[in-house]
């Protein structure tokens, strides 16, 4: 059955979903590859430089959800920004790349799971390690079949287990800490203007802002959030800050008590599982054990927080005609999007299973080159196209120093985009980007002529946001 999506999120559960999928496993498994993008312990740099990105385009995302508080997050900031030029076209790109984008972005998380479990299951063959991620997603799918509230409740539990795992680490780090480990940077490790270190600091950057992401979930359950205005901005902002200092003490802490040579070995335990090889030197393997389960706990609730946010995408989408009405159908009893959540779990297996037989950067370039070119860009400039077209729009928070933070995130997101053929040789993530989008381009100009809609039809203007606080005026 059709239906409305009621309002149950409040700030604390806001902000814990939001951590929950920004934390998750990234960091655990991503540390080793920084290390190795700057080659010594000034990968620091790299977690500093995702912050700055994190939180400059999360003053984008601030503005727009407080102002235009829908279901799917960018698929209603790029309808009603672009609707006065090119129609319905922005926004059926977004919801076409975001099918893939998202759950291509929780696959990794699987990925990260699978690889952790790997220290407490040595043994663990290729095939069992598939088969354990794909009954992961399924068992994220089954969790995700009820309300909405009771799933914040659960994240929030979630969001619990990651901050006593990311303590334990934290704990287990500095207990056996060297600061000539931490801080030691071998001779030239900063040269500016020394190619080497660009390409690094781009690596870095990439690697930074995959393990941010997340800081914009919330945003995507807009609908479903009390008092968006407030909520909204404030769970982006705290959960960037609160993620910024657990990542920075991690990665220092980390250095400091193992010799970051050790994490460039591929068949080093502190390779795949850093935080588990800092937990048995410093506690020992039973202890080691317990922690790693607290990590993978924390793998599966990024997964299971990204893809509650993803499952929502098409379903505005389908509510206004903008992409296949069975996605605009909620669950009878529970009211979840039942379609959406279905799809986004199938390409999650999918990528899994991708990321499994390539590799973890391969895997994080496609999926950046793809999100970059259709959602970063293009929020970016929505924020000021909607600014001159619909100045009245009621906007509870407006971004500081604009359009500054604006530009900052767009010189950031091309250092990523323009990077990502170099990091993955042989899958040129940046062609494989264009032509997802020519792709989709083809497909809006099929459907638009089925529907008889622009470029086949009359153009449709309708300012959903600015005309509703008209009528509520009114009344």
């Amino acid at each position: 059955m059709s239906g409305t999506l009621s309002r149950r999120i409040g700030l604390f559960q806001a902000t814990a979903i939001n951590m929950s999928q920004m934390c998750g496993i990234g960091p655990f498994v991503t540390i080793p590859l920084m290390v190795a993008a700057f080659g010594g312990p000034q990968a620091i740099i790299g977690w500093i430089a995702g912050a700055v990105l994190a939180l400059v385009d999360g003053l984008v995302w601030a503005e727009l959800g407080a102002s235009l508080p829908g279901a799917g997050g960018s698929y209603v900031y790029l309808r009603e920004a672009f609707q006065y030029r090119s129609g319905r076209l922005m926004p059926f790109l977004f919801v076409w790349t975001a099918m893939l984008f998202i759950p291509l972005i929780m696959s990794t998380g699987v990925v990260g799971f699978v690889q952790y479990l790997g220290f407490l299951w040595p043994e663990m063959t290729k095939t069992q390690g598939d088969l354990v991620g794909l009954a992961t997603v399924v068992a994220v799918v089954l969790l995700l079949w009820r309300k909405v509230d009771r799933i914040a409740k659960l994240a929030t539990a979630m969001w619990g287990v990651m901050i006593v795992a990311v303590a334990a680490v934290l704990t287990a780090s500095y207990s056996r800490f060297s600061a000539t480990r931490a801080f030691t940077w071998p001779a030239h490790a900063v040269e500016l203007t020394h190619g080497q270190f660009w390409l690094g600091f781009a690596a870095g950057l990439t690697i930074g802002i995959y393990d941010y992401l997340g800081y914009n979930t919330t945003a995507y359950l807009g609908a479903e959030v009390k008092q968006p205005g407030k909520v909204l901005p404030r769970s982006i902002g705290y959960s960037i800050l609160g993620i910024m200092v657990i990542y920075l003490l991690l990665q220092i802490g980390v250095l400091g008590a193992i010799n970051w040579q050790d994490m460039l070995d591929k068949n080093s335990v502190a390779s795949q599982s850093v935080a588990s090889a800092v937990l048995k030197l410093a506690w020992g393997t039973r202890v080691a054990d317990v922690v790693t389960v607290l990590i993978l706990v924390t793998a599966f609730a990024s997964v299971l927080t990204g893809l509650l946010g993803g499952s929502r995408v098409p379903y505005d989408a389908a509510r206004d005609r903008v992409f296949f009405r069975s996605y605009a159908k909620l669950h009878a009893r529970h009211e979840f999007p039942v379609l959406g959540l279905l799809t986004m779990g199938a390409v999650t297996a999918v990528g899994f299973l991708i990321g499994r037989h390539t590799d973890l950067n391969t895997l994080i370039n496609l999926l950046t080159t793809v999100m970059v070119i259709v959602q970063a860009f293009a929020q970016i400039l929505a924020v000021t196209v909607l600014r001159r077209r619909q100045p009245d729009l009621p906007r509870p928070y407006r971004m500081w120093l604009y359009p500054v933070p604006g530009i900052v995130a767009a010189i950031g997101w091309l250092v990523v985009y323009g990077y990502a053929d170099r990091n993955a040789p042989g899958y040129h993530p940046i062609e494989w980007s264009l032509a997802w989008v020519a792709a989709g381009v083809l497909a809006f100009l099929i459907w638009s002529k089925v529907e008889r809609v622009w470029p086949f039809g009359p153009q449709e203007i309708r300012e959903e946001y600015l005309e509703a606080d008209v009528q509520s005026a009114r009344v």
